[in-house]
C-alpha cells in the first residue's frame, strides 16, 4: 500500500514534466483562471472520469460527482457547485452522465440495508416508483437494470431544469441546456439519451418559478 501511495506522487512529477515538454507555459496558464464551458454531474464510480471520457484538458470541464450522479433538492454541495457554475462561470452546457452497472442503481432496485447510504439511494427508489410500470414489465434483470441507469438520468435532468439557479439563469436569456447521457464501461462509448432541456416550456406549471 505504501508503494501504491509513493507511485501516486512519482505520477504526478511524470505528469508535470510531460505536459511541460509539450507547452512550458501550461501551468501558468492554467493558474490564471478557469472558463469551462460545460458543468459535468456524473456517478463517483472511478471507472468514469469526465476529462477522460470527453477527450477534454484540465479546465474544459466543471465537475461533481456523487453516487449514481443523483441532483437533490436538499444537497447543498451539488446546488454551491451548480450555482458558481451557471452564476459565476457561466457555463453553456450541463451534462448529467450515468453508467451502466452503476452500484447504487443496482443497490436501489434490491432490498439489502447498506447504512447511510439507503438515505442517499432512496431517491432512485423513488424514481423507479416512478416508472415501476415500465421497469416490471422488463422480465430480464440485466435489461431492467440499464433502463432504471436511463431513467435516473432523465429525473435527474429534469430535477435540474426545476432548480432555481437554472430556471433564473434561463429568465435572464443565459443560454444554458441541460442533457442527458449514459456511458457504456464495456465498451467505453457514451449514449446520447437525446434529452435536452432549455428552458420551462415542457415543465408542470407547479415547477415554474
Amino acid at each position: 500500500m505504501k508503494e501504491l501511495y509513493k507511485n501516486l506522487i512519482e505520477n504526478n512529477r511524470k505528469w508535470v514534466a510531460e505536459k511541460l515538454e509539450l507547452d512550458p507555459e501550461y501551468f501558468e496558464k492554467l493558474a490564471k483562471g478557469q472558463k469551462p464551458p460545460l458543468l459535468w454531474i456524473g456517478c463517483a464510480d472511478s471507472r468514469v472520469p469526465a476529462n477522460e471520457i470527453t477527450g477534454t484538458q484540465p479546465g474544459e470541464v466543471f465537475v461533481h460527482r456523487n453516487i449514481a450522479n443523483m441532483v437533490v433538492h436538499t444537497d447543498m454541495n451539488m446546488l454551491s457547485v451548480l450555482d458558481y457554475a451557471v452564476n459565476v462561470l457561466e457555463v453553456k452546457h450541463v451534462i448529467v452522465c450515468g453508467h451502466y452497472g452503476c452500484g447504487g442503481v443496482l443497490a436501489a432496485m434490491g432490498n439489502e440495508q447498506y447504512g447511510l447510504l439507503d438515505n442517499w439511494i432512496r431517491n432512485i427508489k423513488d424514481v423507479y416508483r416512478l416508472h415501476s410500470e415500465e421497469l416490471n414489465n422488463i422480465s430480464d434483470d440485466h435489461d431492467r437494470a440499464k433502463r432504471l441507469v436511463e431513467l435516473n438520468v432523465e429525473e435527474q435532468v429534469y430535477n435540474l431544469s426545476k432548480t432555481s439557479i437554472i430556471q433564473n439563469a434561463w429568465k435572464k436569456n443565459q443560454f444554458l441546456e441541460i442533457h442527458g447521457w449514459v456511458y457504456a464501461l464495456e465498451n467505453g462509448l457514451v449514449h446520447d439519451l437525446e434529452i435536452t432541456v432549455s428552458d420551462t416550456s415542457e415543465m408542470s406549471a407547479v415547477y415554474r418559478i
